[in-house]
């Protein structure tokens, strides 16, 4: 049999890719080598989320109950029951990503796959000693944890004395001292949630700030508000040597030891294209990343890459459209991708959303623009929500006041950052939002507030 499309990978983009083509009326056959989901649902997003919702509730049990008259005595909290319980969710979604296929048509092949050739016949993968045939094939095997060439670090990872995402969402018991090696997102949530069950967190971070690209005002912030609940942060602190679990660092205070139970390492990830075959079909990478254009083309005829092994936006939403765009193209239909309003979050307490140009972007880039800040204090659920709270909205406007860029400090960002989003897709300007009529009481009311502020 000759299928329409062959996809490797079944995390968000295969998936995504697979039940999109199955339901278009194409036949399809997906490999996955390890579970239905990939990262994000089995090692990522939703295993995270998981653990730092009951470290919200824990906090609020905690002492923190006691700002909106609620005292609660006893306390406590059992991670290894917190794992449980996200293993209890992953698998739930993992038997929901099955289904999703089954409804498709979608074939599943559960063994790694490699790409062997392509030819007049169409494109042949192998997995688990077989041999498939599609006339179009879409890569989506993800990403992998970036483990930098530190001396001792190939040797502490493989001892267990330091950890990736992977291992760290399996530990059953949570270490007394932590050191997480990199302040980006990955970092900063697994701080958030290890400092709010009792452990002492220490984040090593080569650059100045947290948060890597996130608004500067926003980092500092966090930053402050982590600060004040014992997170220690070490910015402009390079890690030269790995011994077991203590991590040696070099800064401008000179060389010292960090001593913990455990060392997560959380510097980024990169493209999982290592033993994938792709070079036998001559597909073009850059750093390891699959190029690919606005269509999810790669060089190759009939060859697509989406998702976290394109390296452009290692995002699992990000991976959902890419799968979209890439099967309307194969279906013949026009689309493209868009990656000028890209939202992003870090699921700390209080979350940081942010989506398009900030103000360092934008200068970059040489645009005219000016902000507009907002206190989230301007809304009164949020007052009544979140007692002591400093959040606020940054909106980034260009000269005509469209929306180019927004973040957000402050809980619930994450679900109010899609509206932003859409303001920068449709280029939206602050008269045109002014005008939408937003529900009472409601945090994203501050949206409508900033935007009315700058209509004369």
């Amino acid at each position: 049999m000759v299928y329409d499309v062959l996809v490797i990978g079944g995390g968000p983009a295969g998936y995504k890719a697979a039940e999109r083509a199955g339901h278009k009326g194409m036949s399809v056959c997906l490999f996955e080598g390890r579970s239905l989901g990939g990262v994000c649902l089995n090692e990522g997003c939703v295993p995270t989320k998981t653990l730092l919702y009951s470290a919200k509730i824990f906090d609020y049990a905690n002492g923190g109950g006691e700002h909106y008259g609620v005292t609660v005595t006893g306390a406590k909290i059992d991670h290894a029951q917190v794992i449980a319980r996200k293993d209890k969710v992953v698998k739930t979604l993992v038997s929901g990503v099955a289904m999703q296929m089954k409804g498709a048509k979608v074939n599943v092949v559960k063994a790694q796959a490699k790409v062997l050739s392509k030819d007049a016949s169409g494109i042949t993968v192998e997995a688990g000693n077989e041999k498939y045939v599609g006339k179009k094939l879409i890569i989506a095997s993800g990403s992998v944890a970036a483990v930098p060439p530190i001396p001792g670090l190939k040797e502490a990872v493989a001892s267990g004395d330091a950890l990736t995402n992977r291992e760290i969402l399996a530990l059953t018991e949570a270490p007394k001292k932590l050191i997480v090696l990199g302040g980006g997102v990955i970092g900063l949530e697994m701080a958030s949630y290890f400092n709010s069950i009792g452990t002492e967190v220490t984040v090593v971070e080569m650059l100045d700030r947290i948060g890597g690209p996130t608004d500067i005002d926003m980092s500092e912030m966090l930053r402050g508000i982590y600060e004040k609940r014992g997170v220690k942060f070490m910015l402009k602190t390079k890690a030269v040597a790995v011994k077991g679990s203590t991590l040696a660092v070099e800064n401008a205070s000179g060389a010292s030891e960090l001593a913990a139970d455990k060392i997560l390492v959380a510097i980024g990830r990169r493209a999982n294209t290592a033993d994938m075959g792709y070079e036998n079909i001559g597909v073009y990478m850059e750093r390891g990343a699959i190029k690919t254009d606005d269509q999810m083309k790669t060089n190759v005829s009939d060859v697509f890459a989406v998702g976290d092994v394109n390296g452009k936006s290692m995002l699992a939403h990000t991976a959902y459209r890419e799968a979209e765009v890439a099967v309307n193209v194969i279906a013949g239909e026009r689309d493209a991708m868009d990656y000028s309003a890209i939202p992003a979050v870090i699921y700390t307490n209080p979350e940081v959303s942010s989506v398009g140009e900030t103000e360092e972007t934008a200068k970059n880039k040489g645009l005219k623009f000016h902000t507009v800040k907002m206190p989230l204090q301007y809304s009164g659920r949020y007052i009544a929500e979140n007692e002591g709270g400093t959040g606020f909205l940054k909106l980034i406007l260009d000269a005509d006041d469209i929306v180019i860029g927004a973040c957000i400090l402050g809980n619930p960002g994450s679900e109010m950052i899609f509206g932003l989003a859409m303001a920068i897709t449709r280029k939206l300007n602050c008269a045109e939002i002014a005008k939408v009529v937003f529900p009472h009481p409601t945090v994203g009311e501050v949206f409508r507030d900033a935007a009315l502020s700058q209509v004369k």
